[in-house]
Parts: structure tokens; sequence; C-alpha cells
């Protein structure tokens, strides 16, 4: 089942990983859509914030992963916006990664055929004058987003 929310301020997208953080164990892995300036990096690093990560996250879209482990779990913030082929994933490490954290991915679509699972998809929308998200919890997440 699909939750739609509306993002009315920044305040909303901080409520958002606010909610969705403490859910989140090793593991877990956030897929995040969205064209660009859709809010994806913003919320990873309000994530981030609430898993008591202490580094200043930043977009990864040139270095494609960032990892920070001063939290609560090992964060990975995965942007594949760059890559080609479904064969750079695998040079990146991601399969190997995502038991050892709590794996965000911005731009998850090349990785869709390979991931093992995907925790939580969340399709983060702007049309110029209000933002929202779709989000599209596995089964045991569902019952959290009703």
């Amino acid at each position: 089942m699909q939750k739609h929310i509306d993002l009315k301020s920044e305040q909303d997208t901080i409520d958002l990983a606010a909610y969705v953080a403490p859910l989140l164990k090793m593991g877990d892995v956030l897929c995040l859509y969205g064209e660009l300036g859709t809010g994806k990096t913003y919320f990873t690093k309000q994530i981030g914030k609430m898993m008591f990560i202490e580094d200043e996250i930043s977009s990864p879209s040139f270095v494609l992963l960032n990892e920070y482990k001063t939290g609560k779990y090992p964060l990975y913030h995965v942007d594949l916006y760059r890559l080609k082929e479904e064969g750079e994933l695998l040079d990146l490490g991601l399969l190997d990664m995502i038991e050892t954290g709590v794996t965000v991915i911005e731009w998850p679509e090349l990785a869709d055929k390979i991931l093992p699972y995907k925790t939580i998809s969340l399709y983060f929308h702007f049309d110029g004058k209000k933002r929202w998200v779709n989000i599209l919890p596995d089964n045991e997440h569902e019952q959290f987003f009703n």
C-alpha cells in the first residue's frame, strides 16, 4: 500500500525523517526516487541527524558513495545518477555494504533489478509549487504507513 504525504515545509521533511529513522535497522535499504531538487538529499541529511550521525552529510553525486560511521548504525549514502550499467554497481560494492548498515540510495533505478530487497521506497515530487512524497514500504514496514 502506498502512502501519500504532502511536504509543505522543511519541517514536514524533518518530521518524516524523524518518523522513519527509528524504524530502521542494520541491513535496511531506503530507495529515494525523484528528479533533481525534489528533496532526496535533504531527507537523507535529516535521516542522518535522526541516526545521530555527527558528520555533515553531503550529496555523493560525484563520489557515488559517502560513508558515515559515527551514528547509531553506519549510514551509506549512495547516488547512482551518473552510473550507466549494472556492473558498475558491483564495482561500487553495493551488495556487500547493505548488510552492514543502513543504505540510502538516490536515483536507484539502475539497482532495481539487482537489489535483493528494498525496505522503504520514497518517491519525491516537486511541481514548482508543491512538494510531496509517495511511500511504498515493504511488508514488514507497511503497518507504519497506513
